[in-house]
């Protein structure tokens, strides 16, 4: 098994736009030739767009692209965009007089972050499926669905830590699979493999961490209104041969990869996602990949964290003394 890009997995383009004064942006997955894909979402605050496309008692069996993007609910107009580029290119499901792009979004709350006011728009989906076609321009980071990122925030926004966007993926043979995450959690982020904090809930002098939990046990008073600033968004690609009845297992066993890497996860207050497409057709065990997508979304999440930079007065992970 060997690292690879995650752009090396064919049939898919990634591209992505952000507004950094406003701290805010969006991530475009295309595959013009359809990609099946399943959902499974287990945070109990989602903004979502046409998520009952991946249900698998619907009709549609592909999806022509998926939008991760800042803006909560208000964000869910760039999806429009990217539906105009793949309509102005032929793309899409033929219903006679044109063809409709099935585009789904699910998006994560950043309002908090830069400018309440400036939110993903139709024409930032549209920017950022050209990117994907033209440049396939994604890089991990404070960028597209991660530029307002953060994380740890039980205590509001004084305390927490800017985040971004990260993807992992990895080959064996023919089979290759991936993620891509935008970590943007109400709980802290741990190294999967070591167990050691590397992002969250920050002491009082901000050079280190306190732990959310241990807060949250502190304090048994309900809190009616957690939304901060949360949601974890996740696709994972791969191109092994899945429908999309299958895929919605694999984003199940891909959400093992949150549950191991954040505490709290999928909270009431958090609208965690996780997307599974298929883009190819090799044939591979799909408890295997099931197992490697929670791998690869790990790896994923720890690169989100050590990408970022500071940013909007929250330190980031190269800031923080105390690891």
């Amino acid at each position: 098994m060997k690292e690879i890009s995650i752009k090396n997995i064919e049939s898919i383009k990634i591209g992505q736009v952000e507004n950094q004064k406003a701290a805010t942006g969006c991530t475009v997955f295309l595959s013009e030739n359809g990609m099946r894909a399943g959902l499974d979402v287990r945070g109990g605050g989602p903004a979502s767009r046409d998520s009952q496309l991946m249900n698998p008692l619907m009709s549609a069996q592909e999806i022509h692209g998926i939008v991760l993007s800042g803006g909560s609910a208000f964000g869910l107009g760039a999806a429009n965009g990217v539906m105009k580029y793949l309509e102005e290119k032929g793309v899409g499901f033929d219903v006679g007089v044109t063809k409709v792009p099935l585009v789904v979004q699910a998006d994560l709350f950043d309002l908090t972050v830069g400018d309440t006011f400036t939110r993903p728009d139709p024409e930032m989906g549209y920017q950022a499926a050209v990117f994907a076609d033209k440049e396939q321009n994604y890089k991990d980071g404070s960028f597209g669905a991660g530029c307002g990122a953060t994380v740890g925030k039980i205590l509001g926004m004084d305390y927490c830590m800017k985040t971004g966007i990260g993807s992992y993926a990895v080959q064996i043979g023919d089979f290759k699979i991936g993620a891509v995450v935008a970590v943007n959690a109400l709980g802290d982020i741990y190294d999967y493999k070591t167990g050691k904090k590397i992002a969250g809930l920050l002491s009082e002098d901000k050079k280190s961490f306190r732990d959310t939990v241990e807060v949250m046990k502190s304090n048994l008073q309900v809190v009616e209104n957690k939304f901060t600033g949360n949601t974890t968004l996740g696709v994972v690609i791969t191109n092994a041969e899945f429908n999309k009845t299958q895929l919605c297992k694999i984003a199940g066993m891909a959400h093992d990869g949150y549950a191991r890497s954040i505490r709290p996860v999928h909270t009431s207050a958090d609208g965690d996602s996780i997307f599974a497409v298929s883009v190819g057709n090799v044939k591979v065990d799909q408890d295997l990949v099931g197992t490697l997508a929670a791998d690869v979304m790990s790896e994923a999440i720890i690169r989100a964290v050590t990408s970022a930079e500071a940013a909007y007065g929250y330190p980031a992970y190269n800031d923080i003394l105390e690891k």
